[in-house]
């Protein structure tokens, strides 16, 4: 997403200065081109989509309205009703087993809603053969006709592994190929627990490999070879889609920045700019997923435009704060996560400085049912120093994104481990699982709950 901000001198013949604000049509650039507009300023949207390489593309409200966050958390939450539905008969509920899903009835509604909305990148793929003749992408995923069938999920990314969840949740024999790491820039304990989750029920992992070429088979599969890097060997399977997942670039090459004096990073095409939202030339700016070192997040971009709109035309000087932004990757057991990582927190302040509280738990839901809670886990990265200034929290566990968001109040108004020590929780909740974490790491000691203690 991106906004830019002109102000123009006279013309020849014009007797008055005009501002404008130029936005892209994606709910970040819109947000602050409302804001303008309310402020009494002339606001144009300029909305273009590069078609993925199989063609899709879209209306207006950008990458999180129609191939993003909206359709993905619908798709989600298919998948965990379809694992509410398998819990029901413990819970007195008779169902018809096995259950079945419906691909094409839940593609059209969640396309529906999306239309509904009105808000109305392309991924880079190395030089794999048959990539993109025969690959889809991200994009490509939420507006699939038919069932996607057997997939392979390139890609470590929380699109990737978000994607392999609820595929395998509604029922499809779902590969996840890993380069290298998952959920790289998070906190690595909690990314190891996601995939372990994930594994555990029914997702395959190909670590440390990478995708060679592809062809199509005479009955319509894909053949796709891939080499281990560990080995150095080659091996192949054969799936019916292949999604790839390996990241966004920003669509920044056709718009002749060069030509206005607009700086860019030349590894990634992103738009370099300072604290407030400028670029290389004063007059224009940008925000969202466009700009150098910013997250990749929508509500983040909304209230960077709102904010610099404000800034321009309604004589405010608040600056967006890009610190303790929450945020939450809806893979089947959700991670939500504000602040530091445990590997940044000692990076920053060194290991003896910082004390990380912990612990394992067992949500009430999953009691009835007897399901697994291996990976339920929380923990809050603290400053050692007395009061315990809190870092970083990271939860695994249901409705992560739920917890997360009340907590980065507290964390973003400076909040220390003794003020969370003396919040009453809410019980029985897994939030209220927060406030009771007073085993350390240091300690030693074994960090499961118990029970209601």
């Amino acid at each position: 997403a991106m906004a830019a901000m002109a102000r123009a001198l006279p013309r020849p013949g014009r007797r008055f200065r005009w501002r404008i604000w130029a936005s892209a049509g994606g709910v970040r650039g819109a947000a602050g081109g409302a804001a303008a507009a309310q402020l009494g300023r002339k606001v144009a949207v300029v909305d273009y989509v590069e078609p993925s390489p199989r063609g899709t593309k879209w209306g207006l409200g950008g990458t999180c309205v129609n191939v993003g966050c909206i359709p993905k958390k619908l798709m989600h939450y298919a998948a965990l009703l379809g694992h509410m539905i398998q819990d029901a008969h413990h819970y007195g509920w008779e169902v018809a087993q096995p259950i079945q899903h419906d691909w094409k009835k839940m593609a059209e509604a969640v396309q529906n809603h999306v239309k509904s909305l009105n808000w109305g990148h392309r991924v880079q793929l190395q030089d794999i053969e048959g990539a993109l003749e025969y690959g889809i992408t991200s994009d490509d995923i939420f507006w699939l006709k038919e069932s996607p069938g057997k997939t392979l999920v390139v890609g470590a990314s929380y699109v990737a592994l978000e994607c392999a969840g609820f595929l395998t949740g509604i029922g499809l024999d779902t590969t996840v190929m890993m380069r290298s790491i998952p959920l790289r820039g998070f906190d690595q304990q909690m990314s190891s627990l996601v995939t372990e989750h994930m594994e555990s029920h029914g997702t395959q992992f190909l670590r440390g490999c990478t995708p060679s070429r592809i062809r199509k088979l005479p009955d319509g599969q894909l053949q796709v070879t891939w080499e281990d890097r560990l080995s150095g060997k080659e091996d192949m399977g054969t799936f019916d889609t292949v999604l790839w997942a390996i990241g966004r670039v920003p669509e920044t090459r056709s718009l002749n920045l060069e030509k206005a004096g607009v700086n860019t990073n030349p590894k990634n095409q992103k738009i370099l700019v300072d604290s407030q939202e400028a670029t290389s030339v004063p007059h224009i700016y940008a925000i969202g997923d466009v700009a150098e070192g910013r997250p990749e997040l929508t509500p983040t971009a909304i209230m960077a435009g709102r904010l610099l709109a404000q800034r321009l035309f309604g004589q405010s000087s608040d600056l967006m704060d890009y610190n303790n932004v929450p945020t939450t990757v809806f893979t089947p057991l959700e991670y939500g996560c504000v602040g530091l990582s445990e590997e940044q927190a000692v990076a920053r302040h060194g290991q003896e400085n910082i004390e990380v509280y912990h612990a394992y738990y067992k949500p009430l839901e999953f009691t009835v049912a007897e399901k697994d809670a291996s990976q339920c886990y929380i923990k809050m990265v603290c400053l050692r120093e007395p009061p315990q200034l809190v870092l970083g929290l990271h939860f695994l566990g249901p409705n992560a994104g739920e917890v997360t968001q009340g907590f980065a109040l507290g964390i973003k108004c400076g909040a220390s481990y003794a003020q969370v020590m003396r919040t009453v929780g809410i019980h029985p909740t897994c939030s209220e699982e927060v406030v009771k974490l007073r085993i350390s790491k240091r300690s030693g000691l074994d960090p499961t709950v118990t029970g209601c203690g």
